[in-house]
């Protein structure tokens, strides 16, 4: 009882902070990069372990710099993300510009289903935000649930805003399955990390061998879905651009992994861009491959 009053007053208290401008939201962000970065130090081994093994070539005062940047935009992206509690639709629309959005419509309008790949770089849950505003047709976010109750009813509600369909990761194939008579768009996060029960296969990302789920390919194959990459570019500070890549449109034809390896290579030359919008505190790289038998 006490922990969901104290999870309401939490929840109540993020809803108040929304209402803020967001300009007074980025002096909160301004604040937040000094406790977090030099104060609190939060999973700064964390990053600079991921930043030194996935750029092998640079100095380490570049790494530095590359942090730095990283704490900073990873604090906007908080402010950003309450402040999408109340955004309204007009603010959300002059915030994404979106290009391509032709060929998602002629695609969707020809009965054919679309599987838009994205990571986490970038504010990925303004970009889910703004799905709901692109399409009249289904437009679906496959997700991860959160295992706290209050934080899940919160994302939940604030993904499904505009108009999408949130489905857990483990109902996708069920539910499109189900619609298979209408054509639809699907949003995958790619870059989370199985569990290491189901890392059947790994590719290289980031210099270094990862382990990538191959729920993506499968559907795209089974459906014969459209796949498209979600190619995002920070334009200043709470500003974003989002260019739809078509990779494959008969996915059927393609050879194993291929669309894997494809998007995730799509993903990693995002990074390589502008590394300093991706998620470098999530502990991506928790185990490696099994060594082949002699």
């Amino acid at each position: 009882m006490i922990k969901k009053a104290l999870a309401s007053l939490v929840v109540f208290f993020l809803y108040l902070l929304s209402l803020l401008p967001l300009a007074v939201l980025y002096v909160l962000s301004d604040v937040l990069y000094i406790v977090t970065y030099y104060l609190i130090g939060y999973r700064r081994k964390v990053v600079a372990e991921n930043l030194k093994n996935s750029f092998p070539e640079k100095t380490e005062a570049e790494l530095n710099t590359i942090s730095k940047k990283y704490y900073r935009y990873l604090c906007d992206l908080m402010v950003e993300t309450i402040k999408l509690l109340t955004m309204s639709q007009a603010e959300v629309t002059k915030r994404v510009d979106l290009y391509n959005t032709a060929f998602l419509e002629e695609t969707l309008a020809s009965g054919k289903s679309i599987i838009c790949v994205n990571g986490h770089y970038g504010n990925w849950e303004l970009g889910a935000l703004r799905l709901g505003q692109i399409t009249n047709h289904k437009r679906i976010i496959v997700y991860k649930p959160i295992s706290n109750e209050a934080a899940e009813s919160v994302f939940t509600r604030m993904r499904s805003r505009f108009g999408a369909t949130l489905v857990p990761m483990k109902s996708i194939l069920r539910t499109l399955v189900a619609l298979k008579n209408e054509p639809t768009i699907s949003v995958f996060v790619s870059d989370q990390t199985p569990v290491k029960e189901e890392a059947h296969y790994f590719t290289q990302f980031l210099n270094q061998p990862t382990a990538v789920f191959l729920g993506i390919e499968k559907l795209a194959t089974t459906f014969n879905s459209t796949v498209v990459f979600a190619d995002v570019r920070v334009l200043k500070r709470g500003y974003y651009s989002c260019t739809f890549v078509p990779l494959f449109n008969e996915p059927k034809q393609t050879a194993q992994y291929e669309i894997t390896n494809t998007h995730v290579h799509h993903l990693e030359e995002m990074i390589k861009r502008e590394p300093q919008y991706w998620l470098w505190s999530h502990r991506r790289w928790k185990f490696k491959p099994e060594p082949a038998n002699a």
